[in-house]
């Protein structure tokens, strides 16, 4: 659902007659509707479970990609990538997240999350060029069609099969007429939303993975154009953005390993730093030898950690019987921000006059809540835990 748009962009844009800046907007629009629904989505979690969610989610998506493969124009995109945008809210990370939390103890969670990002980091290396093969053989409408196959075959029995409706969790599978007291406890303990978001490492937290998805989304971006013209050729470039996915996975795994040795909290604190360093390395790269692999070494390892980071230290830090409504509330602001970083960085680079100058300033950005976070989380994280049926 979420690798196609790219590789459908030029054929849409000459078969629907659209630019691209108005093609775009429906993929900006349906990004920006699954960061709303991130909060009710993480409500529906904490109190019902992953399995209906899913389930219809990957049902809906399926239909969708039909009906996206028979629009003719931008308003039947536009509705589709509206409701595309539940869809990805539904079937995406927050809710993966949510459910590896509730379903796994503290002693594994780490474990069965990072194996989820791995999987993940592996999207756009698997997909992209198979929705490249589709689309070179039967153009744009017959590979959406295949696609929609691929997506109800794979995802929709393992949501509807395989995903019990009460994990263990819930209480080793408990009967569907188990008390809602019953549940919470078999949860574990955690803060409510409403007491987390009166902590100051929430909003430490939430700030910086907002502008950190930022940096991303306007990096993925801009990269090519600001490399071209410094003198590269774009097939290049776009080359070595495609390898930044697979980085994701070595910085996974280092997260991982040196989290279990100083907590996720700490580690997170780093991340932002090494995201900021990968952006000072963006500003510097058309002058460094070899600047343009530091770039996909250093960032994409940093953008794979962040979202292993995001999953593991709310949990680490709030406890599992809320994660998933208070990973929603994080979620609204992060993925808002990565919703608006294409448009967002185009007006910086308007204000500010070039490209560089909005590495350099991102980069700060991100120093100076990786900063925030770290003195948060040296002060002591004081956050009321609910105990497992209170």
């Amino acid at each position: 659902m979420y690798y196609g748009f790219p590789v459908f962009l030029a054929s849409m844009e000459s078969d629907l007659g659209a630019s691209r800046t108005a093609i775009t907007g429906a993929f900006t629009i349906g990004l920006a509707v699954a960061a709303l629904a991130a909060l009710p989505v993480g409500r529906w979690l904490d109190r019902r479970g992953p399995w209906a969610l899913m389930t219809v989610g990957s049902c809906l998506g399926a239909v969708l990609m039909v009906a996206w493969s028979q629009v003719h124009g931008l308003l039947g995109l536009y509705v589709v990538w509206t409701l595309m945008g539940l869809v990805l809210a539904a079937t995406l990370y927050e809710p993966a997240f949510g459910a590896v939390v509730r379903w796994f103890p503290t002693q594994n969670r780490d474990r069965a999350l990072t194996t989820v990002t791995l999987a993940g980091a592996l999207a756009s290396t698997i997909f992209m060029p198979i929705t490249a093969g589709l689309l070179a053989h039967g153009g744009w409408r017959q590979a959406m069609l295949a696609l929609a196959v691929i997506l109800a075959v794979l995802t929709i029995p393992l949501h509807a099969i395989v995903l019990r409706r009460h994990p263990p969790r819930f209480g080793g599978g408990g009967a569907a007429g188990a008390s809602a007291k019953a549940r919470a406890a078999a949860r574990g303990p955690g803060a409510p939303l409403g007491v987390a978001a009166r902590t100051p490492i929430f909003w430490a937290l939430s700030i910086a993975f907002a502008i950190g998805n930022f940096s991303t989304a306007a990096v993925t971006l801009h990269l090519i154009p600001y490399m071209v013209a410094h003198g590269r050729p774009a097939a290049t470039v776009a080359i070595a953005i495609g390898w930044m996915g697979a980085m994701q996975i070595p910085g996974r795994l280092l997260f991982v390993a040196v989290a279990g040795r100083f907590g996720a909290l700490g580690v997170t604190m780093a991340v932002f730093l090494a995201q900021a360093l990968g952006l000072v390395l963006v500003a510097l790269a058309p002058g460094l030898p070899g600047g343009l692999l530091l770039v996909i070494a250093v960032l994409g390892a940093a953008n794979g950690m962040a979202t292993l980071a995001r999953a593991t230290t709310l949990a680490e830090v709030f406890g599992p019987a809320h994660y998933a409504t208070i990973s929603g509330a994080v979620a609204l602001g992060a993925n808002g921000a990565r919703a608006l970083g294409p448009v967002g960085a185009s007006l910086l680079y308007i204000a500010l006059g070039g490209y560089r100058p909005v590495f350099w300033s991102l980069a700060g950005a991100l120093v100076v809540v990786g900063a925030i976070v770290a003195a948060t989380g040296a002060r002591g994280v004081a956050v009321e835990v609910t105990a497992p049926g209170g």
